[in-house]
């Protein structure tokens, strides 16, 4: 801690400047114009206390050594601060960016002053660490006989199969799309993360001696029980995928998608990949049920296709701006934060329900109720396409805390409804029928302290096991699995090994 006095010395806190919204909603690359160091990081950075006991560190997933980096950004040492992230945490480019931070909401200082910059550190770290040519392969210094496929090339299993690589294992990744990174690839917009960012980590994993497989879908192109047999380990990271749907009268009309089949496609436009979908906004009234980032992530895509307008609609009542009382220090607090995507545009519509799907317009649905087939009165248009969307305001009440409001119902029109209100669990169907797994009672694959599933050799992390969470703990779970993985390989092999080499030569996990 070199200025003990820096946290009061400087109360305020400086976010990182944004372009102007007429400009950057103009194409798809980052909404900040700026980045990296700025005249002003190292006096954020000597705000931290250096708290004798960090919760900063107890909020982080990766347990990230934050009093230590903070300070070494206040010096200016860009090498060792680059080292100390890097002990803890596979891809600082990517939880700088889009990680909701729980380590400010835990920061000591967030009690009575605007929390540390952590996230920004972190970000300013690994931006110079790049610039200054100090991220480097790290390949292991000898090779094990062991092998492990990867499946899935999210946060979990990239972070796992680098593990993996630098302990000496030889490790291949399949991933079922035609490039890699999982849902930072093809679910998060470019504008909030480019894409170039995940390419030089790959080439850096390749130099390692990481081998990729893309457009290789396990279970359909190579069976779960052959890839079992064919490598001594299995790691399977294939995330939660199966959208929750909903079920109310007029879902089956065209126009209405799930948020990950629309998303994938604007990025896959931006690079010149195949199109799954081709679903777009321009010249389109979009609906975007759901409220959380997956739904302002449409909202910011939307509205750079070039829609009419944007309603995105939020079950929810609106987030308190400060703590309350049921959620304090040091736990993560759900506040109300505008997102890069709502300064945009679009309109918020809090504590609202979704009634049912129409086809036609308000008038079209009176004079025909009597022969409509469907409930709550709805009618299609002759092409059975939706143009509106009947909602309804709720409230605490009798009945729950979504107790409808009598004589709110109105009609929204809609072009185009994105439905962004979660995942159940991963996908499971062929590898349940291949390589039987037990299940959890949400669908997610079980596992037990180790990451091992029922099945021998076979190990699960990230949202497939843990259930739809966040990429930071994806990142954590990935590299806790590769360290069981390891030990499992480690004893499973031991009996061959004489043990003075088991002893003195075995690569170890190498903590980055």
């Amino acid at each position: 801690m070199g200025d003990p006095r820096g946290f009061l010395k400087v109360r305020t806190r400086r976010e990182l400047a944004e372009r102007p919204v007429e400009q950057r909603i103009k194409d798809w690359f980052d909404v900040h114009a700026e980045s990296g160091l700025q005249s002003w990081t190292t006096e954020q950075a000597a705000r931290c206390m250096d708290c004798g006991t960090p919760f900063c560190m107890t909020g982080c997933p990766l347990g990230n050594l934050i009093p230590e980096f903070n300070d070494l950004v206040r010096q200016e040492q860009w090498e060792d601060a680059y080292q100390r992230l890097s002990l803890t945490n596979n891809f600082p480019e990517v939880t700088g960016r889009i990680c909701p931070a729980l380590c400010e909401q835990a920061c000591v200082l967030g009690i009575h002053q605007p929390p540390t910059m952590i996230k920004n550190d972190e970000c300013t770290i690994i931006d110079q660490a790049w610039d200054l040519d100090y991220v480097k392969p790290m390949p292991p210094q000898r090779l094990t006989d062991q092998t492990v496929a990867v499946v899935g090339s999210g946060p979990a299993g990239l972070s796992a199969a680098q593990q993996l690589t630098r302990a000496g294992h030889t490790v291949v990744v399949y991933e079922k799309d035609d490039a890699l990174g999982g849902l930072m690839r093809y679910g998060i917009p470019n504008f909030k993360l480019e894409k170039t960012l995940l390419d030089r980590r790959v080439k850096q994993m390749e130099a390692e001696g990481t081998r990729f497989e893309t457009g290789v879908e396990i279970g359909k192109d190579i069976s779960w029980d052959d890839l079992r047999d064919r490598y001594d380990a299995v790691v399977v990271a294939i995330g939660s995928r199966v959208p929750r749907d909903m079920k109310i009268p007029g879902r089956e009309l065209d126009g209405i998608h799930f948020a990950m089949d629309f998303l994938p496609d604007a990025t896959r436009r931006i690079y010149g990949a195949p199109l799954e979908h081709d679903i777009t906004a321009k010249d389109k009234h979009v609906i975007v049920i759901g409220g959380g980032d997956t739904g302002s992530d449409c909202l910011g895509t939307s509205i750079r296709q070039g829609a009419k307008d944007v309603t995105v609609l939020q079950i929810m009542p609106k987030e308190p701006s400060t703590r309350p009382d049921n959620q304090p220090w040091p736990t993560f607090a759900r506040l109300y934060q505008k997102t890069t995507s709502m300064a945009e545009g679009g309109e918020y519509l809090y504590s609202t329900d979704s009634v049912n799907f129409i086809g036609s317009d308000e008038e079209q649905e009176r004079i025909h109720i009597e022969n409509s087939t469907t409930a709550e009165g709805f009618v299609a248009d002759e092409h059975g396409h939706v143009t509106g969307l009947k909602v309804v305001s709720v409230a605490p009440g009798e009945n729950g805390p979504f107790t409808r409001q009598p004589g709110t119902e109105r009609v929204l029109p809609a072009d185009l409804v994105l439905i962004s209100v979660g995942f159940l669990h991963p996908d499971t169907t062929t590898i349940v029928d291949q390589l039987p797994v037990e299940l959890d009672k949400r669908g997610n694959i079980a596992r037990n302290d180790k990451f091992a599933t029922s099945q021998d050799g076979v190990f699960v992390c990230g949202d497939a096991g843990r259930g739809q969470s966040l990429v930071v703990w994806a990142i954590a779970e990935g590299r806790s699995c590769a360290a069981a993985v390891d030990e499992y390989l480690s004893s499973e092999h031991a009996s061959e090994l004489p043990a003075p080499i088991k002893a003195s030569t075995r690569p170890m996990m190498l903590p980055r």
